[in-house]
């Protein structure tokens, strides 16, 4: 479960501006905030099997975006190539600050990106 609740966060993190607002707070409240189906139901006065559903659809929408556009997997594919560039860098007897310098840049402007 904890695995699904880690991806569920990064693709919405990557796929949230394709929600309608309703899906961004269910998903919010649900796996960011770890509200229950029950708790979420009463605070939208609606039956937890709604909630449930729409959450249900919702996961799927952002499994299928990830499909098609890959933005979690090609970040994920960059992070790995970044700490590779960083570790062979560091390997080196004297690494050129430039050098580390910009792939510090680079792993900034990743996590900039992804928020």
């Amino acid at each position: 479960m904890l695995e699904k609740t880690v991806r569920m966060n990064a693709l919405f993190d990557f796929y949230q501006p394709l929600l309608t607002g309703k899906q961004q707070k269910y998903l919010e409240l649900y796996f960011l905030d770890d509200y229950s189906l029950g708790e979420i139901s009463e605070e939208f006065d609606v039956s937890r099997q709604a909630v449930y559903d729409n959450i249900k659809r919702t996961e799927a929408m952002l499994e299928e975006y990830e499909e098609k556009l890959g933005l979690y997997r090609k970040y994920k594919r960059r992070i790995s190539f970044y700490q590779e560039l960083r570790q062979t860098a560091e390997e080196h007897a004297s690494p050129s600050p430039d050098l580390l310098e910009t792939i510090e840049a680079l792993e900034k402007l990743e996590e900039e990106g992804t928020m």
